[in-house]
């Protein structure tokens, strides 16, 4: 059950942190998902062995997360939930690709190490910069500033409806969890013989309120597009944000910033 109730607690910690009021909530939605979108492209068109271009994009998400006053542990938990995934796809990159690239300290470091590293780290970078786009703007912000680009709706009320929909799922897993201790009481967990019913049960409780929360939305002048208030308009601050953070994502993108500031800390290269 606590479980559950992490996962409902979860969802709405982005929704809660969507509404606070900090010089990064008030930019225009647009303006942050382009600098989103903008940042997540250049880190992934990084090489495989680019692990020290990657550290100054770092500064991104420590910028944000400061600024809209994001607390990071939450944040990261959520990232975290995402690794497995990626560790079981390159955990073999350093079995066949053991050629020695760098050697630190005297000890040599193959190609798959670093090629793993730099996966890892692109993960926790994209993921984080995805969350924090949800967390300070808001999904329903984010839907809006689709629809600015021309994203066709449909796909935009699917995003949004999917959203939505899995904490309906989670709510009605906790109502039909708390149903079955109260009838078992002494039992520790679920019972593999009702594991079917269970599922169809909840499948079928899930449906049917959707379906009540779309009849309400119907009722209320739902006719297929998702209205999210007035439109906002763009302002100078808005333009400002957005240039200033591709300018920075180009620049780590084509010059070797931490290569440059070891240049002149040593003196080397002068």
């Amino acid at each position: 059950m606590s479980n559950i109730t992490d996962s409902i607690y979860k969802m709405r910690f982005l929704d809660e942190t969507a509404d606070k009021r900090t010089p990064v909530h008030d930019l225009h939605p647009l303006s942050k998902l382009l600098v989103t979108i903008a940042y997540v492209t250049v880190v992934v068109s990084y090489g495989k062995y680019d692990v020290s271009k990657l550290l100054p994009l770092v500064f991104y998400p420590v910028v944000i997360l400061f600024s809209a006053e994001i607390p990071l542990l939450p944040l990261l938990k959520r990232t975290l939930a995402v690794m497995p995934l990626v560790i079981g796809i390159g955990v073999f990159n350093p079995v066949f690709d053991r050629e020695t690239i760098a050697v630190i300290f005297g000890l040599p470091i193959s190609g798959g190490w670093i090629s793993f590293i730099s996966l890892l780290l692109k993960c926790v970078l994209t993921v984080l910069s995805a969350l924090l786009l949800v967390a300070t703007t808001g999904m329903e912000r984010i839907s809006f500033a689709l629809r600015m680009l021309f994203v066709p709706r449909i796909f935009v009320m699917q995003l949004m409806l999917t959203y939505r929909f899995i904490s309906v799922l989670l709510e009605e897993a906790a109502n039909i969890w708390n149903s079955y201790t109260l009838r078992a009481p002494r039992q520790k967990g679920i019972s593999h013989q009702v594991w079917g019913p269970l599922l169809g049960q909840m499948l079928m409780r899930t449906y049917d309120r959707a379906q009540r929360v779309y009849q309400a939305m119907v009722l209320r002048g739902f006719n297929g597009e998702y209205n999210t208030g007035s439109a906002k308009q763009l302002l100078l601050k808005d333009f400002l944000y957005l240039a200033s953070w591709v300018a920075f994502f180009a620049a780590a993108r084509h010059y070797n910033i931490p290569l440059f500031i070891g240049s002149i800390l040593t003196g080397v290269g002068k």
